[in-house]
């Protein structure tokens, strides 16, 4: 009789099941000569336990993934010989049975994993304390490994090779296939290679490369983009979705996004997942061809990004930069290896200058810069492309480093003027003019926020429109000229094609209240910035399609606005007190002097 679970039921594991007895040599037709015990042998086996024990009878079916189409077979028998058993199995993928509930054992959370960690940790290192630093490094490296448990394990028994937890961490970031320990029982799980391969072993040709092609993804991504990226691996298009499909349910792949939903689902590839398909690609020779394909891929992603924010729609132009961010990060350390083409390094360079406005006006500068820091020193020949990337880099470096912007612009301006680009011109003398205004020059600034103004193109693509310009000036002449800032910001919001301009409109519009309230009609003011506010509160995306923050700048802006107006008049100052006359009601004595 086995033992019983925790529930008191009673349980049969693979080695529990009696053996069939060998018949001798030379036996009738009817006897067995293999020691393996026949179906009907565990029929009888879980009937009679169940006699016994009069109750429902637990069998164990453990590590079922090699033979998981088989046990799936004898599962449905039992089920129909024997009713009251019920069967536990351990396996990567669900059996797809009616009946079936499928409990998926996920990833630790952040806390937990930082206890087991820990936990390891001073086994192998005693002395070693999670304090201060060490404590964010160890938060760090159960963050990189996604709270795989092995990968937990198997990290915190490095650490009496490594010479501190961050040299850990930053080793974890390049890759985490190389982490292995002697000790297991269980030969894939003495590495995480081994585990990771373990899977990979059990997958179909059309899997393996579908797995290999979307390791090079950093982020999320789709069918299409997959299918994509799969041509010229053997794998047709229309195989690519059940093979996306049969990796989820291993999981190999995470869906972030629910099957049939409005949004068509996306799929992210676990870390340890793409390491380990990184390093089939390259033993394939198929990593070049995979990130040529995927370069190339987001390339156009861009493009279509600046196109949407130019036609008007700037919320799903945000959206598709923000689900692509991590794959364009990896556009950029793509195109920086040693041996990437001239090519690669031109076309991440136009995919980080299309994208302007996700840097600009999203709040994401520090980045864009150092994108832009890594790609110009490798971009060759000052050509259009290379001027266009060194004036958006002047313009992020403004606030906070004016002598990098103005080097930036020195080398732009000769490029623009020989081309004859009016909206460059126009473009580096608005950025001029956010020198000026930093350094406190308001006219100055005024001079080329209206140069700007008057040079860019009404529609010009890949950068602030006229509009823009108009707003910034009709604030750097409130301070001086009231009835100039009020004139250029009604300008603003009559230029032509304004409305389809959300992010100018609003720019405009904040520029009209802010000017209102220089000019003392307060009320007016507050109205006007209340109700662009609440234009850009009440622009809610479909359900499930979670969007970027609308316009975070300018939202701030109108925020500092309204509190200024609100904000109590401060207290007269005091006037000086005059002393009284003094009163005395008593007669005073008269005395009298002669000479």
């Amino acid at each position: 009789m086995g033992p019983r679970d925790a529930a008191g039921r009673r349980t049969v594991g693979a080695g529990a099941v009696p053996d069939a007895r060998k018949a001798p040599r030379g036996a009738g037709a009817g006897a067995r000569t293999k020691a393996r015990p026949a179906f009907t042998d565990l029929v009888s086996a879980l009937g009679a336990l169940g006699a016994l024990d009069r109750g429902p009878v637990l069998l164990l079916l453990d590590d079922a993934d090699a033979v998981r189409t088989e046990c799936a077979g004898l599962v449905q028998r039992l089920l129909m010989d024997v009713p009251g058993v019920r069967v536990l199995v351990t396996c990567r993928q669900a059996l797809g049975l009616g009946e079936e509930r499928v409990l998926r054992v996920t990833p630790l959370a952040a806390d937990s994993a930082v206890e087991l960690f820990l936990a390891r940790a001073r086994a192998t290192a005693p002395g070693f304390r999670a304090e201060g630093a060490q404590a964010a490094a160890v938060a760090r490296i159960c963050r990189v490994l996604e709270g795989v448990p092995l990968a937990v394990e198997l990290a915190a028994g490095q650490l009496d090779g490594e010479p501190s937890a961050w040299a850990l961490a930053e080793r974890l970031e390049q890759g985490q296939c190389w982490l292995a320990a002697p000790g297991p029982a269980l030969h894939r799980h003495r590495s995480l290679r081994s585990a990771v391969g373990s899977a990979y072993l059990l997958c179909e040709r059309p899997e393996r490369a579908v797995w290999s092609r979307s390791s090079v993804f950093a982020g999320a991504f789709t069918e299409p983009t997959a299918a994509f990226l799969c041509a010229g691996a053997g794998v047709a298009p229309h195989q690519v979705s059940a093979c996306l499909a049969r990796l989820a349910s291993a999981g190999v792949l995470d869906t972030l996004d629910e099957p049939g939903g409005l949004r068509p689902p996306r799929y992210r590839m676990t870390r340890a997942a793409r390491d380990f398909g990184a390093e089939r690609l390259c033993a394939a020779g198929e990593f070049a061809v995979a990130v040529e394909r995927h370069v190339l891929h987001h390339r156009r992603l861009a493009e279509v990004a600046e196109h949407l924010w130019n036609a008007g729609d700037q919320r799903q132009a945000a959206r598709l930069v923000r689900d692509n961010a991590a794959d364009l990060t990896a556009l950029v350390e793509y195109a920086t290896r040693p041996d990437a083409p001239a090519a690669q390094v031109t076309a991440a360079l136009a995919a980080v200058v299309d994208v302007w406005f996700w840097w600009t006006v999203h709040e994401h500068g520090e980045e864009g810069r150092a994108h832009l820091a890594r790609l110009l020193p490798r971009a060759g020949a000052d050509g259009h492309l290379v001027a266009r990337a060194r004036w958006l880099a002047a313009w992020l470096h403004a606030p906070g480093d004016p002598a990098t912007a103005r080097a930036l612009l020195g080398q732009v301006w000769p490029v623009a003027v020989l081309a004859g680009d009016d909206a460059l011109i126009g473009r580096v003398a608005h950025v001029q003019g956010v020198l000026a205004w930093e350094r406190g020059d308001a006219r100055t600034a005024a001079d080329c926020f209206r140069q700007a103004a008057d040079t860019v193109p009404a529609h010009a693509p890949g950068g602030p429109a006229p509009t823009v310009s108009l707003a910034a000036l009709a604030v750097a002449q409130a301070g001086t000229s009231p009835g100039a800032a009020g004139r250029s910001a009604r300008r603003a919001l009559a230029y032509p094609g304004v409305r389809d301009d959300a992010w100018a409109m609003a720019l405009a519009r904040h520029a009209r209240a802010y000017t209102d309230h220089r000019q003392g009609h307060t009320a007016r003011a507050w109205r006007r910035a209340h109700r662009t506010l609440t234009t850009l509160d009440t622009r809610v995306a479909p359900p499930g399609t979670p969007d970027p923050p609308d316009l975070p700048a300018v939202r701030a802006s109108l925020h500092r606005l309204l509190t200024e107006i609100e904000a109590p008049p401060p207290a007269p100052a005091p006037r000086p007190s005059v002393p009284a006359p003094r009163t005395d009601t008593s007669t005073p004595s008269r005395t009298s002097s002669r000479s």
